[in-house]
């Protein structure tokens, strides 16, 4: 209850302590008690002498019995004493109310200026008579931007705080995100990593500042600089309290060098990092940064002194999935789009740092040289051709509903991406695109080949529509030598992808180069290559200065080709150590040369120049030169590159004969095949049915006929069809004869074509030479011929090629050559179907067609040495 003097609500004694006893009968019914806050209540007279009494902690305390007090009704107390009660108990409460109130008053005032801003803007837009778009766009940009902020955001939290949880909690709240140790029985559990990288992950900040200012910084700046975003530069770095988490580790002790140890680390980090930085004089940031992957940890070489290993090499198999979110000023950049571009750029530098063939290297001791770590190891070459697509998604909006696509392709090996060109309107297109991608050391079997597949909208644009993806496992490719194979598109409603790839080794033998350069020669594709030269910048020596009051700020550039790679920048050195090595694909050693200038950044001067011929390669042993120096021109008498460089020869890789299979057409079969040009014991067996259907395509009435033969058959070391074909040698004439005398069994004329397969290429190539003695119908009017190709059995609009018209000619020659796109199984069972038309058979009411025939295209010299003949027109057949 409420003691008389201090105004404290107790049923046995006053909280101050006071001796008196307080019983519900002691306080009157009608007694007021007001208290205001600072006042203290006025006590009754007879009670002074008790209030002035010392407190005596052992003086008892006479409690009434708990019946007693249950028994007596309870007093009926004023409101008035409640409020005042209850504000000298909780004086904070009356702060708060005053500090609610005007936090009320400050969000009705914001309300009512944002409503007026918004009616304000509404009519101005409408005085100024601006379109309705200028009102829209803002509108639909800001509910895209916050509907991708909440679902970025959500996933960020949930990743933050599996990292921050203990493994346990990890697995109940995720189980459809387990830990790799749970899925792979190689792959093993390592929460002793974990505890460790929470101990030293504080001093990893400065470590961590140094590589992102002076490599990654640099790169950034120079990608945001083709946007026209320049100034970018980090203001501060500091990666937070989470350390990155290990889901399991996977230690190698099969096929490993016993001079190495390698093991894969399933790397997650969710980070409450605070990363500043300036783009343009803008201020922004970079919170919750993260970042998952495979890393791979390379220790290597073993010593026989502490810390026993030489060094580390660390880096990506495959590019990491990388989030981050944008804060101050730059926050304009996070939606759709702008955050696409940037976080694009951010991952093609960290791929350009870490990501197979780049390699993080650290040097734990003094033994091992910088070029045992930090020189590529390039194990092979992959050959890639994308060949075609079929049956892809439509995402093109007709004016009839939905078109069709733009297709382009975007390759990824590793950190290399290489992307084809785009077709348009077509969702069966055919890139017949070629590229190579350098396979390293300590990664090439765990890397895998990525196919993503894209509908261009606007060119250069980020939000292309997706298509499909597919994968291929290098290792395959290398255990077979060649794939060829039809993959199903992931991520997608439908959609195939002919890919055909290849297995190139490495070779320190000159001897290889000519069989390269032939091979080269016969794709008749320039982008390729015969060699690859690896080169290992080491330093420089006493550079000229490129200004007079400091020392230069140098930096190397080395190209081969078009094909250019740069160093880092090293601040007021004339003597610069780089130590950064680099790869080349060689189209022809015999004449290329490695071209080096050093220059200035400050001034972007000229401070050194060399160039090297590869050609002087050859005879060197291994084609090897480890650590030499170089003196440079326009340079100082004493400037001197040290550099090492190693050339290697393209050899194709054994192709394993009992995995060979044609390659199946995309409706059998999409399993990994390669197709082959070796014949088979049924093409073996049908040459003797082959040399009788050339001998019918040469009519009895020519007078060379029986000489044409013998000389086919009995000259093996004429020239190949093939190699003649794809060098472009004008010898075509020299396997046949440019004139018949035959009108032909029909007397419809002849027409001479020459028909080639490529099985390297998946390409089909005819080329229409001439016709000759085509019938006159009418003396009055001579036919204006031409020629049209098609396909068979599909017969549709993109098999289709035509010639040009030839006027007023019964004997015209055309030499047009077409090319088609075919995989080796649709060639077994395709026709190419020739007819031959004159223009005026529509102006004169007749059929058009003056003679056609149809060529099975299954024969085996199609697909080995080609075929160059005679064949007689045929009167006009209907189509089934």
């Amino acid at each position: 209850m409420r003691c008389r003097r201090h105004a404290k609500i107790s049923l046995m004694s006053c909280c101050r302590g006071c001796s008196e006893d307080v019983t519900i009968e002691d306080i009157p019914e009608t007694q007021e008690v007001t208290t205001t806050t600072g006042t203290a209540p006025q006590p009754a007279e007879t009670e002074t002498s008790a209030g002035t009494e010392a407190y005596d902690p052992s003086t008892p305390i006479p409690r009434p019995p708990l019946a007693e007090l249950s028994a007596r009704p309870p007093t009926p107390i004023d409101e008035s004493e409640m409020a005042a009660g209850s504000k000298e108990v909780n004086p904070e409460k009356t702060v708060a109310s005053t500090t609610s109130s005007s936090d009320g008053i400050f969000s009705i005032i914001y309300t009512v200026f944002k409503k007026v801003a918004i009616v304000g803007s509404i009519y101005l837009v409408g005085y100024m008579g601006w379109s309705v778009a200028w009102l829209i766009a803002p509108v639909i940009l800001s509910v895209a931007r916050d509907e991708l902020r909440k679902t970025t955001e959500h996933k960020r939290n949930i990743a933050k705080a599996s990292a921050m949880a203990s493994e346990k909690d990890v697995i109940m709240a995720r189980i459809d995100e387990l830990p790799a140790w749970v899925y792979f029985p190689d792959v093993e559990r390592c929460e002793w990593v974990n505890k460790i990288l929470k101990q030293v992950w504080p001093n990893a900040n400065h470590f961590a500042r140094t590589l992102v200012k002076e490599t990654i910084e640099p790169n950034v700046a120079l990608a945001l600089a083709n946007y026209k975003m320049n100034g970018f530069r980090f203001d501060r770095i500091i990666l937070g309290t989470i350390p990155p988490r290990i889901g399991g580790v996977k230690i190698y002790d099969k096929n490993v060098d016993r001079n190495e140890i390698i093991m894969d680390l399933d790397l997650f980090y969710a980070s409450d990092c605070d990363i500043n930085f300036y783009l343009g004089g803008m201020k922004g940031g970079i919170k919750d940064f993260q970042i998952h992957g495979w890393v791979r940890v390379v220790m290597k070489p073993l010593i026989r002194s502490m810390p026993l290993v030489g060094g580390l090499q660390i880096f990506f198999l495959n590019n990491p999935n990388i989030d981050f979110n944008l804060v101050g000023v730059i926050d304009f950049m996070d939606m759709p789009g702008l955050s696409d571009l940037l976080r694009r750029i951010i991952v093609e530098q960290i791929g350009a740092v870490m990501v197979l063939p780049n390699k993080l290297p650290i040097t734990l001791s003094n033994e091992v040289p910088a070029i045992s770590l930090k020189m590529p190891e390039p194990e092979g070459i992959l050959r890639i051709h994308v060949v075609e697509a079929k049956d892809l998604m439509k995402k093109d909006i007709g004016v009839l509903g939905k078109g069709k696509s733009d297709p382009y392709a975007v390759i990824n090996v590793g950190a290399q991406e290489f992307k084809t060109q785009i077709i348009e309107n077509n969702v069966n297109p055919k890139w017949d695109y070629w590229c190579e991608a350098p396979a390293f050391a300590d990664g090439t079997l765990d890397l895998k080949a990525v196919f993503h597949l894209w509908d261009s909208d606007i060119p250069g644009s980020p939000n292309d529509d997706f298509l499909g993806r597919a994968t291929i496992e290098i290792f395959n490719v290398i255990k077979r030598g060649i794939v060829d194979t039809w993959l199903t598109l992931e991520d997608a409603k439908h959609g195939l992808l002919h890919v055909r790839m290849q297995w190139y080794k490495l070779t320190a033998d000159p001897n290889d180069l000519q069989a390269a350069l032939l091979e080269t020669q016969q794709l008749r594709v320039t982008s390729m290559s015969t060699a690859l030269l690896t080169v290992f910048i080491d330093s420089a020596k006493n550079l000229k200065q490129a200004r007079t009051s400091s020392k230069p700020d140098p930096y190397l550039i080395a190209m081969v080709g078009k094909h250019k790679e740069q160093t880092a920048m090293i601040m007021r050195d004339d003597s610069p150590v780089w130590e950064q090595g680099f790869t080349f694909l060689v189209s022809n050693p015999e004449n290329e040369s490695l071209q080096i200038r050093i220059m200035d950044q400050k001034t972007n001067n000229e401070i050194g120049q060399y160039t090297y011929p590869l050609n002087l390669l050859l005879p060197k042993k291994n084609m090897e030169l480890v650590s030499q120096p170089f003196q440079l021109q326009k340079s100082g008498p004493e400037s001197k590159l040290i550099m090492s460089l190693s050339l290697r020869i393209l050899k194709p890789a054994e192709v394993l004969e009992e995995t060979e299979q044609t390659a199946s057409s995309p409706e059998s079969s999409i399993a990994l095949t390669r197709s082959s040009s070796l014949k088979t014991p049924t093409q073996e067996s049908a040459s003797n049915k082959d040399l009788q259907l050339q001998t019918s395509r040469i009519s009895i009435e020519s007078p060379i006929a029986e000489e044409q033969i013998i000389t086919m058959n009995s000259s093996p070391a004429a020239t190949p069809y093939s190699a003649a074909l794809e060098t472009g040698e004008a010898v075509l004439t020299h396997r046949m004869p440019d004139l018949t005398s035959s009108t032909g069994e029909y007397g419809l004329g002849r027409i001479q074509l020459s028909i080639r397969y490529s099985v390297q290429r998946q390409k089909l190539t005819v080329t229409v030479h001439k016709i000759m003695y085509l019938p006159l119908r009418d003396p009055s009017s001579i036919p204006d011929p031409y020629v049209k190709l098609y396909l068979l059995p599909a017969r549709n609009k993109e098999s289709k090629r035509k010639t040009m018209v030839i006027k007023d000619n019964c004997n015209p020659v055309y030499e047009a050559t077409f090319e088609y796109l075919i995989s080796t199984a649709e060639l077994a069972q395709t026709e190419l179907e020739v007819t031959v038309c004159s223009q005026k058979g529509f102006l004169y009411g007749g059929s058009p067609i003056m003679g056609m025939l149809k060529i099975p295209l299954n024969e085996p010299e199609i697909s080995s040495n080609g075929i160059n003949s005679w064949m007689d027109l045929q009167p006009e057949m209907k189509h089934d």
